[in-house]
């Protein structure tokens, strides 16, 4: 399906940065690799997440972009972004499985912020894949579903990216404990940026509650974490936030963010 750019500014405002002509240098540095992102990584290690939201967008800037999930994490970012660099790029991927809830929060984010947001989505419909995998595949095999409808379309996005963005924790799951606030991305091959990487949950909402950032509305109905329909439940009040994601399955991770 082809990926696309929605519009950041509803009927009779402002046009979108996506629609002004551009001011950018036409040749912005080389990208990094590696070694550099290892010494950023110690440089910004205990940064504020605003300073390295900062230096990353004014480094990278146009080839870098925020993963947003719509989640409390992301909106904290996404609302940094669009403070320090109106018309900074956000990319959201449609599974087409997501809650309406999600779909209303891409639209209030689309109106009130002044950002360039762009959609990425699977290859196949969710109907389609039922007739090439046979139908409910996340009920069968949650990891070939969250490759197909996930992780491919997450490839393209960061295509032509230099850096990417994302709201992960180092408190969140075992996998994300090393994660470091700037760090190489091997499996893509390009410098990510986890602002919030030293955060915790009472950090993402003293912020979100300080500066009046909103928030999709299931976080108050017991959903800590939101990902698609068929794999995302509530989760009893003081029980850990992923147990809600896959139920039934022994897997917290739906594979943006693995190492291979």
């Amino acid at each position: 399906m082809a990926d696309t750019t929605v519009p950041s500014s509803a009927p009779g405002e402002a046009p979108s940065p996506a629609s002004r002509p551009s001011t950018e240098p036409e040749a912005p540095p080389a990208p990094a690799d590696a070694q550099q992102a290892a010494q950023w990584r110690q440089q910004f290690e205990t940064a504020a997440a605003e300073d390295v939201l900062r230096w990353a967008l004014d480094r990278f800037h146009p080839r870098i972009a925020l993963a947003c999930s719509f989640q409390a994490e992301d909106m904290v970012i996404l609302d940094m972004m669009a403070r320090l660099r109106p018309g900074a790029r956000v990319f959201y991927l449609d599974t087409g499985l997501l809650f309406a809830e999600t779909y209303a929060m891409r639209d209030l984010v689309a109106r009130r912020y002044d950002i360039r947001l762009e959609r990425f989505s699977p290859e196949l419909s969710v109907a389609r894949q039922a007739v090439e995998h046979g139908p409910n595949l996340w009920a069968r095999d949650p990891n070939r579903c969250c490759t197909l409808r996930k992780v491919e379309p997450l490839r393209r996005a960061l295509s032509g990216l230099d850096a990417w963005v994302t709201g992960i924790r180092r408190d969140q799951t075992p996998q994300r404990r090393s994660a470091g606030v700037v760090e190489w991305d091997a499996r893509f091959g390009l410098v990510k940026i986890n602002p919030l990487a030293r955060w915790t949950a009472d950090d993402v909402w003293r912020y979100i509650r300080s500066r009046g950032v909103p928030y999709n509305p299931l976080h108050d109905q017991g959903f800590p974490s939101i990902g698609c329909i068929p794999c995302t439940a509530p989760v009893p009040e003081g029980g850990d936030a992923r147990s809600g994601r896959w139920p039934g399955f022994e897997k917290t991770e739906c594979g943006l963010h693995a190492d291979q």
